[in-house]
């Protein structure tokens, strides 16, 4: 660990095996901040628990994460995180074999000033500075800038809060959260409907009051989301096969509906621009 000082954090953990690695700077102090990254290769699962004293970023540079605050679920991408204000209790889950941060620190970020727990985005020089804390050699003389800046790149509640889910959760979280796990299941609206022992119209209609769209429009999303963290390393085929489409061609029709631009178009111009922001710090 990488500390000055002594943060408790307590864990609720419901994966098995998984690695937990600590690094603090300032710690104690109201400025300080401390990254734990954790490595599993099952499941990871933060069961519902509350931090008293810290506020707490949870972020995947390689996966989605799916969290729940309350009675509302919510699905974040590489682009963005979950916040959780001290006190409140939530619950953060995230798939096989990924890589996930938890940043916790005692003041708030600018952008989320009254949010008691959501969906924010997170900006590539702040993405860059969490990797770059979480290595054993970083340098502590460099951590208050790297906090300030970090603290500064997360953006406004990427997802407004609204009253769509202020019922109970029903069967659609519960798919919503297997389809997280797996993006690429094939498995249809009407055969979840079957295992849940629910009729499909109202599995279809739980989607619309959860999510304020229906099951495909959001399994749709949520493959196309996945797809922007993979692309970073695996080619548009694979990715394809890997969040569900039956062919190259048939995804990069979605993935252009939904951005504006083909996945391999995509990939480049965030490679570009992250080989430009390395030359820019060289």
């Amino acid at each position: 660990m990488s500390g000055r000082g002594q943060v408790i954090v307590t864990d609720s953990l419901a994966a098995d095996p998984v690695s937990c690695e600590e690094f603090g700077y300032g710690l104690g102090r109201p400025d300080g901040i401390l990254v734990l990254r954790y490595r599993s290769v099952t499941r990871l699962a933060f069961a519902e628990n509350r931090q008293d004293f810290l506020h707490q970023l949870y972020w995947s540079p390689d996966g989605l994460l799916s969290a729940r605050h309350g009675r509302r679920t919510s699905f974040i991408g590489p682009d963005e995180v979950f916040w959780a204000h001290r006190g409140v209790t939530h619950e953060v889950h995230a798939a096989d074999r990924q890589t996930v941060y938890r940043i916790c620190l005692r003041e708030v970020p600018a952008a989320l000033g009254g949010l008691r727990a959501g969906v924010a985005a997170i900006d590539a020089e702040a993405a860059r500075l969490v990797l770059a804390l979480a290595d054993p050699g970083y340098d502590e003389g460099d951590a208050p800038e790297a906090r300030s800046r970090i603290m500064a790149g997360i953006g406004a509640p990427a997802h407004p809060v609204d009253d769509r889910q202020a019922g109970r959760p029903g069967v659609a979280a519960t798919v919503a959260m297997a389809l997280v796990r797996d993006p690429g299941d094939a498995t249809g609206l009407a055969e979840w409907a079957g295992r849940l022992h629910v009729s499909v119209k109202t599995l279809q209609r739980d989607f619309t009051r959860e999510f304020g769209m229906s099951y495909s429009q959001w399994r749709t999303r949520l493959r196309l989301r996945a797809s922007l963290a993979l692309l970073e390393t695996r080619p548009v085929g694979e990715v394809a096969h890997l969040i569900g489409y039956a062919s190259p061609s048939a995804f990069i029709a979605a993935f252009a509906r939904e951005y504006g631009c083909t996945p391999g178009r995509a990939a480049s111009i965030r490679h570009t621009a992250d080989e430009s922001s390395g030359a820019s710090r060289a």
